[in-house]
C-alpha cells in the first residue's frame, strides 16, 4: 500500500476512536457504566488500530492487536510505559462489563477509561506526525 493509503485509514480509525470516546462520555454522564466501559475500549482499541496501519499490519483477535502494540510499541517506549498497564486494564474491564452479569461497575474506573482513550489518541496524533506521512 502506498503512503496516502495508510495515511487515510489511519485517519479512518483514529476517527473512529475519537468518535467512540465521544459516545462514552455521553454514556459515562448517563450513569451506563458498562456500555461506556464496551465503546470507551473500542475507542482505546481504535487508536491501537490507526498506529498499526502505518505498518501495515492487522489482527483479527483484540488480543493479537494489544499484543502486538504493547511488544512493538510500550516497550520499546514509543508509547509511554504507563500506557501498556492502561490498555490492559481497560480491556479487562470491557470483558467483565461485556460478558460478567455480576460484575459491579465503579463510576471511577469508567472514568479512568475516558481518560486513557484521550490520552492515547492524543499520543497517537503526536505519533503520525513525528512519523511524517
Amino acid at each position: 500500500m502506498n503512503d496516502v493509503i495508510l495515511k487515510e485509514l489511519f485517519e479512518h480509525r483514529l476517527e473512529q476512536a475519537k468518535e467512540e470516546l465521544e459516545a462514552g462520555k455521553v454514556l459515562y454522564k448517563s450513569n451506563l457504566f458498562k456500555s461506556a466501559n464496551s465503546i470507551l475500549y473500542n475507542s482505546i482499541f481504535h487508536s491501537m488500530k490507526a498506529v498499526l496501519a502505518l505498518e501495515p499490519i492487522d489482527f483479527k483477535r483484540h488480543k493479537d492487536v494489544i499484543a502486538y502494540f504493547n511488544k512493538n510499541y510500550i516497550h520499546t517506549e514509543i508509547f509511554p510505559k504507563n500506557m501498556g498497564r492502561r490498555i490492559s486494564d481497560a480491556s479487562r474491564i470491557r470483558e467483565d462489563s461485556d460478558y460478567d452479569d455480576e460484575f459491579i461497575v465503579r463510576p471511577e474506573d469508567t472514568f479512568a477509561q475516558i481518560e486513557t482513550a484521550e490520552e492515547l489518541i492524543k499520543l497517537t496524533e503526536k505519533y503520525i506526525e513525528v512519523k511524517k506521512i
